[in-house]
């Protein structure tokens, strides 16, 4: 018997004892079960997802190019918000989050490796440019962002076990490098530091290493930086991370998987609950959960040339 995703999302705050995120109903009060993305005619490909909770909108980047998408919980069809192709000097776009103000932070991947070209850039709701910024060093390589309790923004750097830091103080809009693990995280070939959460006591930062199938815990207060222990739970191809109460739901996405764990509080230790496989036709890059139901951004990442529908899905799982 299939549970719907709504009732497995509302076991969230109960004690973890089934986790394995579940298909959901095509209409979930009201809502579609499948929200459709603008393409080019070249061919379209997505990877980061952030959602605004009190506002009902999420937001989506695009890889080709470096467009972000915006669309409401309740209207199957986004729009595209910010045009790419060089606007702000974006060219491609990778991870993407909101904080309380509904400011949306966008993480440029390599658009600044070798061009001078910003490593990220913060958005007003509107749409307009708060800030362009490059990260200090060279090869930096932004995946993905969260939004720490101190209202910052903590972008993790695939191209080294670095955590960066972003803030607006004494009026500017400024960038540095908060964390190096360099020593503790072995840089491996491939893309390493990724997905990123906060952990439910807002201690520390829990960042995915995909390559290596490994979680690591960042100390918000002294920026140590600790396994995180799983007792050996399978997490290659680990992607985006999304952390419901004590539930960490971790995206797989060539391994075409989702992990749930339970996580204690402090981010120090998880067990591994359930991994069910999702759909073999696509390659799910991360989540974010919005209005009670999680949404899964479809990469398209499996296609040389991409190809439509180009969607951000709430059924993940395969049939």
């Amino acid at each position: 018997m299939k549970r719907s995703l709504a009732a497995v999302l509302a076991l969230a705050a109960a004690p973890l004892l089934l986790a394995a995120p579940a298909q959901a109903h095509p209409s979930d009060h009201g809502r579609p079960g499948t929200y459709l993305l603008t393409g080019d005619a070249g061919g379209s490909k997505f990877e980061g997802i952030g959602a605004d909770e009190r506002r009902g909108a999420f937001y989506v980047s695009e890889v080709t190019g470096g467009e972000i998408h915006r669309g409401s919980a309740g209207v199957a069809q986004t729009e595209q918000w910010l045009a790419g192709d060089g606007t702000d000097g974006r060219f491609t776009a990778r991870g993407i989050t909101t904080d309380a103000a509904g400011r949306v932070y966008v993480a440029g991947g390599p658009n600044g490796i070798g061009t001078g070209r910003p490593d990220l850039w913060v958005y007003a709701p509107d749409g307009r440019l708060l800030a362009a910024l490059r990260a200090p060093g060279d090869t930096v390589f932004l995946n993905d962002v969260a939004i720490g309790p101190d209202g910052a923004a903590y972008f993790t750097n695939s191209n080294a076990p670095q955590v960066y830091r972003v803030a607006l103080e004494g009026g500017e809009w400024g960038v540095t490098r908060w964390a190096d693990a360099a020593g503790t995280i072995e840089q491996r070939a491939g893309f390493n530091l990724g997905g990123i959460v906060v952990s439910a006591d807002r201690s520390a930062l829990v960042v995915a290493q995909g390559n290596a199938g490994l979680l690591w815990r960042f100390d918000l207060r002294t920026a140590a930086v600790s396994p995180v222990e799983t007792g050996g739970a399978a997490l290659t191809d680990a992607d985006g991370l999304v952390r419901q109460g004590s539930r960490l739901t971790v995206v797989r996405n060539f391994a075409r998987m989702i992990a749930t764990l339970e996580l204690t509080a402090d981010g120090r230790r998880a067990r591994l609950v359930s991994q069910v496989a999702t759909d073999p036709l696509r390659v799910l890059t991360t989540a974010k959960a919005l209005r009670g139901r999680m949404l899964f951004v479809d990469s398209k990442f499996d296609e040389a040339v991409a190809a439509g529908p180009y969607e951000v899905v709430t059924d993940p799982l395969a049939r």
